[in-house]
């Protein structure tokens, strides 16, 4: 697929670029023809005008530098240090360029006078330069650190300057200008052209990433200075190329003060001319410092207090209709954020309700996630026939909510009957009032749900294995006929003797009897992972590995098999206690396990059905239970070989069970390590 051409920001598009790229060239042409045409290389010689023209753009530069100066001050910045240098050093010369003006300090200039100009320009691009790199956070750090040494070597150095070149005789520069141009003058100029053009292609480079007004009007004063070198190089003072790069460095400084304007214009401050232009770890700090402040200016509006914004205009720098604006959009946003907060809330609430989870901690939950969005919100459940909260009791005729002064209270309903009550602090608009009345609504789902899965879990669990109830509930589709072919143990157990005690005493202790056993024995098959799925008189059978997959199925099986001999015996020794030796004795379980492939799932028919197993692995449980003694449990060969070598077995050797026509190894178990 074709892919997109890149963007590029308005002040790079191909059609401005070329407008752009001719200003700049245009100045060079007119100096070329001014070069190669003396006769149109007219000399005007008019010392007021230059005077004050270079005084004006030495003020001009002042006011840029001390404005970018403080910009660095305020946002910690060394870029922008380093580029209010530029300014600095270029004022500074423009003006001894201006005091050596002949006949105005001395009668005929100085040689200062022809060189401090470049001089000036020359040291600017040092600082241009340097301005254009990246700097990380150690070299901006090192830069700041020696920002006045900075400023002093560079203003001793311009004061050095202007007493060599003004006072007559005191050194060379005082002499008077030269009458004809010098080579090595021209020369000079070169590293200065060089640092300019490097700093424009730089600052270029960042534009592209950060497109910005401030940064295109930096990159073509560098290139109009460079510019003013070019045409300072050819010395013929008071002509018009001479003129003209005086021309070039005011229009230099006078489009960056420009733009500085518009943009003062546009956002109504002076705080942020200049921040497009800093180092990225400053862009950075300065999004970090609005984000904070709108943040800030939220919370201030979401509390009731409509002049956030001008808690920080004073901090940014804001005039009054940038503040007012900021508390309008303050406002929105405080509202689309407390909306969004109790949507949110709305849908957590909705989430809460599970399985096995009382409804004290669903509305304790509920209530601590509403407060955020809500207030100071508060339920009360129905007790002895009466809603209330404290001492404040409710009726709601229709289901019709409440006012009580600053609270509205909504009814909580359970299958249309009057469950609780939820108060909640009045609401600014009738959105709230809606939203309030939702969140009503869906904590009555909430409460309601909570109470029908806790009948679930009371009603539903106890006449089938948690582990079948469960995956039903999750999916219902599970309850459909059929089944899978997967490898389980088996654990069959019933009570020999049980015929015989069914004999002798009545039926009311028969079942006792039962519950008794099937109470101890349960929990060691449920603990240990296994499903029970049949109670057929005094016979249980269990899985291990269906539905639920266990990695040690055959281990497990064993264990909860010993566990139920251990706590079958405990239950038979408390019964013999209790009966001091009476006539009738209670029977005791045997147990046969068992592993191998079967067929699980749901058999039976459409309107009755019943979670199950078959296979031969089971068949060969039960034939292993029915060989079994009273109070021991026998594993057969499939089982034995995957508990490993650390059981306790005595070996019954091979046998033949009915049904099946090969033997069957078998082993009564004896202990588990």
């Amino acid at each position: 697929m074709p892919t997109a051409s890149p963007y590029l920001p308005p002040a790079t598009q191909p059609v401005r670029g070329v407008v752009w790229a001719i200003h700049l060239i245009l100045p060079l042409l007119g100096l070329w023809l001014l070069l190669a045409q003396p006769d149109l290389n007219y000399k005007w010689e008019h010392h007021a005008s230059h005077f004050w023209m270079i005084i004006s753009l030495a003020g001009l530069n002042v006011a840029l530098a001390a404005l970018i100066s403080e910009a660095s001050r305020r946002r910690h910045d060394a870029r922008l240090f380093l580029v209010s240098m530029v300014f600095v050093a270029s004022a500074g010369f423009f003006f001894l360029h201006g005091l050596a003006t002949p006949q105005v300090i001395l009668p005929t200039g100085s040689l200062g006078f022809d060189l401090g100009q470049q001089v000036g320009l020359t040291i600017a691009s040092g600082f241009a330069f340097v301005s254009s790199f990246p700097l990380g956070d150690k070299a901006a750090e090192t830069v700041l650190r020696y920002q006045h040494f900075i400023r002093g070597v560079l203003f001793g150095f311009m004061v050095l300057w202007g007493f060599a070149s003004l006072i007559p005789g005191l050194t060379p520069l005082s002499e008077p200008p030269f009458k004809e141009p010098v080579d090595w003058v021209a020369v000079m100029s070169l590293p200065g052209l060089a640092l300019y053009g490097a700093a424009s292609v730089m600052m270029f480079l960042l534009h592209r990433r950060r497109p910005s007004a401030m940064l295109v009007s930096l990159i073509t004063a560098y290139a109009l200075l460079a510019e003013a070198m070019v045409a300072g190089m050819s010395q013929l003072n008071w002509h018009l190329s001479w003129w003209e790069w005086h021309i070039l460095l005011t229009l230099a400084f006078v489009f960056v003060a420009y733009s500085a304007y518009l943009q003062f214009r546009r956002e109504g401050s002076s705080a942020g001319l200049f921040d497009s232009v800093a180092l990225a770890a400053t862009v950075a700090r300065i999004q970090r410092q609005y984000e904070d402040a709108l943040e800030e200016m939220v919370e201030h509006v979401r509390r009731g207090e409509p002049l956030a914004a001008t808690r920080l205009s004073e901090k940014f720098r804001l005039n009054e209709g940038q503040a007012a604006v900021l508390d309008r959009a303050g406002a929105a946003l405080a509202n689309e954020r407390e909306l969004t907060q109790r949507l949110g809330a709305l849908v957590a609430v909705s989430a809460q309700t599970r399985l096995h989870q009382p409804e004290t901690e669903l509305l304790a939950t509920a209530l601590e996630r509403v407060r955020q969005a809500y207030g100071d919100v508060r339920i009360g459940l129905v007790a002895e026939g009466r809603a209330q909260i404290g001492s404040r009791e409710y009726e709601f005729p229709d289901n019709t909510p409440v006012r009580r002064d600053s609270l509205m209270a909504y009814p909580l309903t359970v299958k249309g009957h009057l469950a609780g009550v939820l108060e909640v602090p009045v609401g600014r608009t009738q959105q709230d009032e809606a939203l309030a009345a939702t969140l009503a609504g869906q904590l009555s789902i909430s409460l309601e749900n909570a109470r029908l899965y806790q009948e679930l879990d009371t009603l539903f669990k106890q006449y089938m294995s948690p582990d079948v109830a469960n995956a039903l509930l999750a999916d219902p589709a599970q309850a459909a006929l059929g089944g899978q072919l997967k490898e389980l143990t088996a654990l069959f157990a019933d009570l020999k003797g049980f015929t015989t005690f069914s004999e002798r005493v009545t039926p009311g202790e028969i079942v006792e009897m039962l519950n008794r056993y099937h109470t101890a024995a349960v929990p060691c098959i449920l603990d240990n992972g296994g499903t029970i799925v049949q109670f057929v008189g005094d016979a249980l059978l269990a899985l291990f590995n269906a539905p639920a997959t266990q990695r040690d199925h055959a281990a497990a099986a064993c264990r909860a098999a010993l566990a139920m001999q251990e706590a079958a015996a405990e239950v038979s020794e408390e019964v013999a206690w209790k009966d001091n030796g009476g006539s009738v004795e209670w029977p005791m379980f045997r147990v046969g396990v068992n592993t191998g492939p079967a067929l699980v799932g749901n058999i039976g028919s459409p309107r009755l059905r019943g979670f199950n197993a078959m296979g031969d692995c089971v068949n060969v449980a039960a034939r292993l239970q029915a060989l079994a003694e009273p109070g021991t449990v026998v594993i057969g060969e499939t089982t034995r070989r995957q508990l490993g070598p650390t059981v306790k077995v005595n070996s019954l050797g091979q046998l033949s069970l009915k049904g099946k026509e090969e033997t069957v190894g078998a082993y009564v178990l004896t202990a588990m390590s």
